[in-house]
């Protein structure tokens, strides 16, 4: 048998995580990129918004001068020397916006006379249409049409105040990110610190144990190992036991289902007792009521009819002991067999008192009555399906007819039959 090892009442304490911390030489380049995710995806979130920020500002730019342009060249012919009026009012708009004198946008306007041929104004400069006689312009070229080339330099002040402005909100964004990352990497260093601190107190404690226990071994004999044949018993066992214990979980299931079952089935049952006691009340009542009906009658024909009952009696018992010699009748079987209504009946009950008469040894169909007192032995013998006939050993004949039943009446015949005296 294998000795137990002691540990002085201690258990080698476990860890119940295992902290994991990787340096950055032990990453691979793809991880380290993936780590300036967020810087990468701001700055090309910066570039996008500056790129579409000086496309839509040059679209706003050139909706504003080409209003202000055409407000210029909108004027009216008869007043005289229109289109010299139209160049200088152009003029004056390049020379007077201050987008253009501080802020560095280019324009350039075109306009062009009716006939869509004659440049009246070029790249900030007026052009002088051709003479017509008489030393005025041709007034066949108003209206004129106007074009508006407008661009911002990306070296324009414009730009590079949209570009200050993105890349502080970049520069504040990176800000805030980098310290909210310097608090994280600050939490989980001091988790790790306290992860090593940890491990560096168990592990003096393991030492101590260990060291116990190679002190310990050293005063005592080594451990016996464990023969393979005993691994492979408790292999062995072990399955057995997993099989068994998949037979209970399933045992177990049915039960649970059987249970819910049988609840049910109560609750059914209970609900059924309920309407059973509530007829059995019912029908308590109306027994009440025949028996009262049933003695009104017995008593209404008592008074008139009672020699008229005694004569058939009298005459059936006389020829049933004329024809059955061997047979002996008491009164009881002879008023039971009156009182079958249907011919049918009686002719099986006297068929069955024929055979009893004639037949008696062979007569193989005779069982006892149980449930009677023990000096009481009495047979019956069925007829006509569910009827019965009584009998005994006679007096003075082979056998006594002691009454006639049926299943309903056999509780009464047993009473009967039990109060009669012992021969």
């Amino acid at each position: 048998m294998a000795n137990s090892l002691p540990h002085n009442g201690k258990n080698f304490p476990r860890s119940s995580s295992t902290v994991t911390e990787e340096t950055p030489e032990e990453r691979s380049p793809l991880e380290r990129l993936a780590s300036f995710r967020f810087t990468y995806l701001s700055i090309f979130i910066f570039l996008a918004a500056y790129a579409f920020t000086m496309e839509g500002f040059e679209g706003v730019m050139g909706q504003h001068f080409e209003t202000a342009v055409l407000a210029a060249a909108d004027l009216d012919p008869s007043e005289g020397a229109a289109i010299a009026r139209i160049q200088q009012g152009i003029g004056e708009v390049i020379r007077e916006s201050r987008w253009i004198r501080f802020g560095g946008v280019r324009v350039r306007p075109i306009v062009l006379g009716a006939d869509g041929k004659t440049v009246l104004y070029a790249g900030g400069r007026p052009v002088t249409p051709p003479a017509v006689p008489g030393g005025m312009a041709d007034p066949t070229l108003l209206p004129v049409t106007v074009e508006v080339d407008v661009s911002v330099p990306l070296s324009s002040v414009v730009a590079n105040a949209i570009l200050v402005v993105y890349a502080g909100l970049l520069v504040t964004i990176l800000f805030v990110y980098t310290r909210t990352l310097t608090r994280r990497e600050e939490i989980r260093l001091g988790e790790v610190v306290a992860a090593r601190d940890a491990v560096s107190e168990r592990a003096l404690t393991i030492e101590t144990e260990l060291e116990t226990v190679r002190e310990h071994l050293a005063r005592i004999e080594p451990e016996t190992e464990v023969s393979p044949e005993e691994i492979t018993a408790l292999e062995e066992d072990r399955r057995q036991l997993t099989v068994k214990l998949a037979q209970l979980e399933l045992r177990e299931g049915e039960l649970r289902a059987r249970s819910s079952r049988i609840q049910s089935l109560e609750e059914e049952r209970r609900t059924l007792e309920e309407f059973l006691d509530e007829a059995m009340q019912e029908l308590g009542q109306k027994d009440n009521e025949i028996q009262s009906l049933e003695r009104r009658i017995k008593k209404v024909r008592s008074s008139s009819g009672a020699r008229e009952s005694g004569r058939p009696a009298e005459s059936l018992a006389k020829r049933l002991r004329t024809l059955y010699k061997n047979l002996e009748f008491d009164d009881r079987a002879v008023a039971d067999l009156l009182r079958y209504r249907e011919e049918a009946t009686k002719l099986k009950a006297e068929e069955a008192l024929k055979r009893l008469s004639d037949e008696a040894e062979n007569l193989m169909v005779r069982r006892k009555v149980g449930g009677l007192p023990p000096h009481l032995s009495i047979f019956e013998l069925g007829f006509a399906g569910k009827r019965r006939l009584y009998f005994t050993k006679g007096r003075q004949r082979r056998h006594r007819i002691l009454a006639m039943g049926a299943k309903n009446t056999q509780k009464a015949d047993l009473e009967y039959l039990s109060r009669l005296p012992k021969e």
